[in-house]
């Protein structure tokens, strides 16, 4: 998974078969330090959330596939999460760029 930012959207007047009501949105590859990371792209968003301007965690090649309902549709890039909130600590190269929570039911 890699950051992107949401930049835009594309109207596609005709869509394979599979990918009726998916969106497709236009991206901004990030790096590490969340700056732009070469050529906006095309990606179907999975989560049929996101919008302009808001981050999100971006799948390529088969999970992108996978990621869609139904599965294995014909996209590269797909939209798996929308971000809510970055720790602005600075990175580092020994850094994981993401940090996964677990949070008890309070069972």
């Amino acid at each position: 998974m890699k950051f992107a930012r949401v930049i835009g959207t594309l109207v596609a007047t005709r869509k394979y078969t599979g990918l009726e009501g998916v969106k497709f949105l236009v991206i901004q590859p990030l790096d590490k330090h969340r700056q732009p990371d070469g050529e906006p792209i095309i990606a179907a968003d999975a989560t049929r959330q996101a919008g302009p301007g808001e981050l999100v965690f971006v799948v390529a090649s088969r999970e992108a596939a996978l990621a869609l309902n139904p599965p294995f549709v014909p996209v590269d890039q797909a939209i798996v999460g929308i971000v809510d909130d970055v720790d602005d600590a600075p990175p580092t190269d020994d850094t994981d760029t993401a940090t996964w929570l677990r949070r008890d039911s309070g069972d």
